[in-house]
């Protein structure tokens, strides 16, 4: 069967597979060495060699990640901020200038606030999400434009399609985050843009037990990415990255459950009288509900919400029995985190005010319990935390 005919599902399942030719077990099986020979005459670059990124192991599962978001090549790394940073110091140089979006995670945020200046890279975060808060950010020096949709907490949502045209009537990249969604839930090559990018310890993962980063894209743009990573030496070791092949088998059916729970807490929590607002990009109220809706396969497992004012946040935390409060997402287990506290506290507190990160939002990652059981342990945290 060609790649292209392959459904999801089965791409999740056998694509990137390694044929164990001893004795034919049907799991691909590990590689765990990290010397291979080298006899001279060859580029010693195309034999095997963990921090190249071309160990059995790592090539044979970045061909299953390339070809779940419809892009040529993929590279495996260390953790989400490794694909990120990698991947865009691969791109730029002292003097370029990007376009940064505004509501992005703020482990990226940071980066860019903290490293840019000693490469002497500009930058500009956008005033809003519309495309043309992002075609006024474009200077003569731009190269690339960074974004993330739905953004990490208050799933915010960006035109693709749109931003994406932008970029390339100005010649310059587009590179998106795209771990919220997953490649289950949104395709973002599908809509034009160059660089796709995962914090594969999220849904890739979905375990709650690996730390790991991926980029996918085109060869050419691949092999730039890798000319850097292999002088940063951000590679995953491959006993990970067995183990994330074995997590991605069943990527799709964990997503696929995530996302109905999520759709159905979203309107239950949009109704509770504790709760002042509800972000999802599922719910008709949603500011960007269409775009979503265009974009997207379905709008995902992650949300957020605002609690009303007399509910004590870290009283409804420590209130939770099932639910468990966690820094990570995506797991099979649902978890909140309080984004203030965590992913964005590194933020000062004026930067969290134009975002809209305010002191009573919690951030819901769905898991695959029921999701009767997950609102009533959400419900009587809440219940129990009113002053």
């Amino acid at each position: 069967m060609e790649n292209k005919s392959k459904k999801f599902s089965t791409k999740c399942v056998h694509e990137g597979e390694i044929k164990d030719t001893m004795y034919q077990g049907i799991v691909s099986p590990l590689f765990m060495s990290t010397t291979y020979p080298w006899f001279g005459g060859d580029d010693p670059e195309k034999k095997p060699y963990p921090r190249y990124f071309n160990t059995p192991n790592q090539e044979f599962l970045s061909k299953k990640i390339a070809s779940l978001e419809n892009g040529e090549k993929a590279l495996i790394f260390t953790s989400g901020m490794a694909a990120i940073s990698t991947s865009i110091m691969a791109n730029v140089k002292t003097g370029d200038h990007i376009v940064v979006q505004n509501d992005i995670y703020g482990g990226t945020r940071n980066f860019v606030l903290t490293e840019f200046d000693k490469f002497g890279i500009e930058y500009s975060f956008t005033n809003g999400l519309d495309p043309l808060n992002f075609s006024d950010q474009i200077k003569d020096n731009t190269v690339g434009i960074y974004l993330e949709t739905p953004s990490n907490p208050l799933l915010k949502i960006v035109d693709l399609k749109s931003v994406s045209s932008i970029a390339k009537d100005n010649g310059v990249w587009t590179m998106i985050d795209n771990t919220f969604s997953s490649p289950v839930n949104q395709n973002p090559i599908d809509h034009g843009i160059d660089i796709v990018l995962h914090s594969a310890t999220k849904y890739l993962g979905g375990h709650s037990d690996i730390s790991a980063g991926a980029v996918i894209s085109t060869e050419s743009r691949i092999e730039q990415i890798l000319n850097s990573a292999k002088n940063f030496g951000g590679n995953l070791s491959d006993y990970t990255v067995w183990l994330l092949e074995r997590s991605i088998k069943t990527l799709h059916i964990r997503v696929k459950e995530q996302t109905n729970n999520a759709k159905t807490l979203a309107k239950m929590l949009d109704e509770n009288t504790n709760i002042s607002k509800v972000y999802y990009p599922g719910l008709e109220s949603h500011p960007s509900h269409e775009i979503a809706k265009s974009q997207m396969n379905d709008f995902g497992g992650m949300m957020s919400f605002d609690l009303n004012n007399n509910v004590d946040v870290y009283d409804f935390l420590k209130s939770l029995n099932l639910v468990k409060p966690g820094m990570s997402l995506a797991g099979v287990e649902t978890t909140v985190n309080f984004p203030m506290k965590t992913s964005h506290g590194l933020m000062t507190q004026k930067e969290r005010d134009i975002q809209g990160i305010g002191d009573k939002l919690i951030r819901l990652s769905v898991g695959i319990e029921s999701y009767e059981d997950i609102y009533e342990d959400l419900d009587q945290a809440i219940k129990s935390s009113i002053k």
